[in-house]
């Protein structure tokens, strides 16, 4: 599997593009906004997307998808359905951040802790990973060893849990109890900011070290 990160809105949010070398065909992840930006930058990839992945319904993750999947004829697959009440907040929250116009949508798939997603001949498997809000999905390519997280972690930092249904407990065991047991060696992209492992989040991480 190949990915690119491509940061969008103001809040410079790490949207990700994922995909399948044999088959060129790929899925963009929590496209938030600056949509034509993003589309030249797929389209200079050389990829075809297939599908819009969603970890969850934050408006600097979500604000674009309903217009991106509109403009391109795209499915929505994610993020799990406790984030519905994020998603239905989008109009609002963008007009309350700054954000140009969005709009809320409804998924083809709300996503499930054990589902998987595919892009071209890959899967990924889906980890349902609540605290930071309470629908936050985690998308892991086994044998690529890389997951895309959102804004469950971060090199040396976490989501934040003092938004409405945020958990700091429940974060916390997110990150320990679902993407720990997937190794050490996993590179992963956050949510914004720059990329790290698991391995060095464990070591110097401060909110979640061993």
């Amino acid at each position: 599997m190949k990915a690119a990160i491509l940061p969008v809105t103001p809040f410079q949010q790490n949207c990700s593009v994922l995909w399948c070398e044999e088959t060129m065909r790929g899925a963009v992840v929590d496209p938030g906004g600056d949509l034509d930006r993003l589309i030249q930058g797929i389209e200079g990839q050389g990829v075809a997307l297939e599908k819009i992945l969603v970890t969850h319904g934050h408006v600097d993750h979500a604000a674009g998808v309903a217009e991106l999947a509109e403009r391109l004829a795209l499915p929505i697959e994610g993020p799990h359905e406790d984030d519905k009440f994020w998603i239905d907040q989008l109009p609002d929250a963008a007009a309350g951040y700054g954000f140009p116009p969005a709009r809320a949508f409804t998924p083809q798939r709300w996503l499930h802790d054990g589902d998987t997603v595919t892009v071209g001949n890959l899967t990924l498997d889906v980890l349902h990973c609540p605290g930071h809000t309470p629908g936050h999905v985690v998308f892991f390519h086994q044998p690529s060893r890389l997951a895309v997280v959102g804004d469950v972690l971060f090199q040396g930092s976490i989501g934040r849990t003092d938004f409405p249904r945020g958990d700091h407990a429940t974060l916390i065991n997110s990150i320990r109890g679902k993407l720990w047991p997937l190794g050490e060696d996993v590179s992963f992209i956050p949510g914004h900011g720059p990329m790290s492992t698991f391995g060095q989040e464990r070591r110097t991480n401060p909110f979640v070290a061993d």
